[in-house]
């Protein structure tokens, strides 16, 4: 039976590459995002790709007045609704720490907008006893580190929200895979000085896909960042609030 994707974020170049890899799988593919103009030209693409549809749908992670038009597209549909969260945004810490104010948009964009959208969308997945969520959150929400503190205290928080879900759909027969990228090559860390062993899109999106056709709980990718995330973790603080990373 053909699956319903909604693709949250649908404009992120990660995102872009999952949505043709699901194209090609002949998927019912929302594209959803601020930028109606790319999501139409995205639909198209995917059409041209295999889709079985492609709908361009406006979503904003600070406008929760844009959910619900999207969970009813889905769930008029029938078979399996999953969802794919790409969203988020990160300031310059420094921009921040000048501008309290930008914290709330990052918390909104990264944490309180894609949890709810996924609080009105759980009882649907639970309701056809199957489905899948893909939350993308960040190596940077491991460890809090001096240069996006705020931006890994909201991954970190979305990734404990996935934790708890994953218990809750498991139960109704679900799945919940956290997606924790290192380096990749997108507009938002385009310029960030420092970036080392970055990855494509496409590659992200291939290790997405085969984390969801095996059912994993929590990867890195690429899959390397595991241990360095390893190895970051178990710095003793009173080094690691000494060092610049």
């Amino acid at each position: 039976m053909t699956q319903t994707w909604i693709i949250l974020g649908a404009t992120s170049s990660m995102a872009r590459a999952m949505a043709r890899r699901l194209a090609k799988d002949g998927a019912r593919l929302l594209l959803c995002g601020r930028d109606m103009d790319d999501l139409a030209a995205s639909a198209v693409d995917c059409l041209a790709r295999g889709a079985a549809s492609a709908e361009a749908l406006r979503f904003d992670a600070r406008d929760h007045a844009t959910f619900a038009p999207i969970i009813d597209k889905a769930a008029s549909e029938e078979g399996e609704i999953n969802c794919a969260v790409f969203v988020g945004s990160m300031p310059d810490q420094a921009e921040i720490d000048a501008d309290p104010a930008l914290l709330d948009g990052v918390v909104q964009d990264s944490y309180i907008g894609p949890a709810t959208f996924l609080t009105l969308l759980a009882p649907h997945i639970e309701s056809r006893a199957r489905g899948t969520v893909v939350g993308v959150t960040s190596v940077a929400g491991d460890r809090g580190r001096i240069g996006n503190y705020v931006y890994g205290s909201a991954k970190a928080g979305f990734a404990t929200y996935l934790s708890g879900l994953r218990n809750r759909l498991t139960r109704a027969g679900g799945h919940v895979v956290t997606v924790k990228p290192g380096f990749v090559d997108t507009a938002m860390t385009w310029g960030i000085e420092g970036m080392f062993l970055v990855a494509t899109p496409d590659a992200v999106a291939k290790d997405i896909m085969r984390a969801v056709a095996k059912k994993r709980n929590v990867i890195y990718t690429p899959f390397f960042w595991r241990y360095i995330m390893l190895i970051i973790r178990h710095i003793p603080e009173f080094i690691f609030k000494k060092m610049s990373i």
